[in-house]
């Protein structure tokens, strides 16, 4: 039976760890790619306190 070298526990989580931050990485990509926002018209109400200081 062959017998598989244990992968130090660090080495590990810093795989781990870089994998979901290639993942991250690739879905922003992806999402900053691929998807175009719709323009619209914002309507804002400024209360009248914020112009008198």
């Amino acid at each position: 039976m062959l017998s598989l070298p244990i992968m130090p526990t660090l080495f590990r989580f810093i795989l781990v760890l870089g994998t979901l931050a290639a993942l991250g990485y690739g879905a922003m990509w992806a999402l900053a790619t691929f998807v175009t926002p719709q323009q619209r018209e914002i309507t804002v109400v400024v209360p009248a306190a914020r112009f008198v200081k």
